[in-house]
């Protein structure tokens, strides 16, 4: 049997339950939000907040508006691109091969000098 000194229906740490003792709550407005996907999120603000015209939806994390016939597209994924994706991007062929040739000639001179010993 248990010593009787536990609490009962109660966690540890909870605090006082019931309106009466927290206070009245706000006032509250539900507002819709819609995404391209078609799903519906329900928030609530405070009468007094400001509500906002895009929130992210809970489903699939896309932007979600107010008019459900008319929701944001969906944002522009950009694809991960390798860093010669980037450097093809600044340099022509024709660039990089002058670049290729100097960053080699560059190398056998050290090397014919003996600071590169591979």
């Amino acid at each position: 049997m248990s010593s009787g000194n536990a609490i009962r229906g109660s966690r540890a740490g909870a605090g006082p339950s019931g309106e009466a003792v927290r206070g009245e709550a706000e006032p509250r407005t539900q507002v819709s939000y819609y995404c391209a996907h078609g799903h519906a999120t329900r928030v609530s603000f405070a009468d007094s907040a400001p509500i906002p015209d895009q929130w992210d939806c809970m489903k699939c994390g896309l932007p979600a508006g107010r008019d459900r016939l008319n929701p944001p597209p969906p944002p522009k994924i950009q694809p991960y691109k390798t860093h010669l994706a980037y450097v093809k991007e600044r340099r022509s062929s024709k660039e990089a091969k002058a670049i290729l040739e100097e960053a080699l000639a560059h190398l056998k001179d050290r090397r014919e000098r003996g600071e590169v010993i591979y």
